[in-house]
């Protein structure tokens, strides 16, 4: 715990990483949330665990991503001028399917880098090297 608190100090980052110690491989999972956004501490917890799982779930499992770029022109016209308007609007969807267990929270913190956020980092031990 202490290793990997130090490390996210040192180095900030959100998202998935694979740490290695003598015995383990370890895959870690971290959520950046913002306090005020929570009513309880419940609620900010569970939050942070679905996503987690949500990251967790799409390394292991991969994911399909949709992409649609969208883009709108309308022209306007007056007696003296012309006038174009474009839009453009690009919608990402990604989606992931599967089930992971085994996540536990290894430990949350207040930021050092931001104010009023939590951190939060999930373990799951991926591989055992002892063979």
């Amino acid at each position: 715990t202490n290793f990997i608190t130090r490390m996210y100090n040192a180095n900030p980052f959100e998202g998935i990483k694979i740490i290695e110690d003598y015995n383990n491989n370890y895959l870690i999972s971290v959520i950046k949330l913002d306090k005020s956004k929570y009513s309880s501490t419940s609620t900010m917890n569970r939050v942070a665990l679905v996503k987690a799982q949500s990251q967790v779930n799409t390394f292991l499992n991969g994911s399909t991503t949709n992409m649609n770029y969208v883009v709108t022109t309308t022209e306007k016209r007056s007696a003296n001028a012309k006038e174009v308007t474009t839009e453009t609007v690009e919608s990402i969807k990604q989606q992931s399917s599967g089930f992971v267990n085994g996540i536990e929270l290894l430990t949350n913190f207040d930021s050092v880098q931001e104010e009023n956020e939590m951190i939060f980092i999930y373990i799951k031990m991926i591989e055992n090297n002892t063979n």
